[in-house]
């Protein structure tokens, strides 16, 4: 069996970010994070996976986004500044 490969790309800013850190911590799940805001080339990489958006928190399992924010809320990274969002 194939070890998952699981990436969180968020940022310090957004406290769904933390959330979802926290849920994949409490899981014990291994993983690696990026900040989009302060990483250019994670930020590249979060544009190529979800091309139009920019909202964080993002789970990549194995190359393949899983989940975009954290329980029906994400927070919107546009020109180095952080929006919260929920989804209605």
């Amino acid at each position: 069996m194939t070890a998952r490969r699981l990436e969180l790309y968020g940022s310090r800013s957004c406290p769904r970010t933390a959330d979802l850190r926290e849920h994949l911590e409490w899981r014990n799940e291994s993983f690696v994070e990026y900040d989009v805001e302060t990483d250019s080339e994670a930020c590249r990489r979060l544009q190529e996976l979800i091309p139009g958006s920019m909202a964080v928190p993002v789970l990549v399992e194995n190359g393949m986004v899983t989940t975009v924010g954290w329980q029906g809320r994400s927070c919107i990274v546009s020109r180095g500044q952080l929006h919260r969002a929920h989804k209605s």
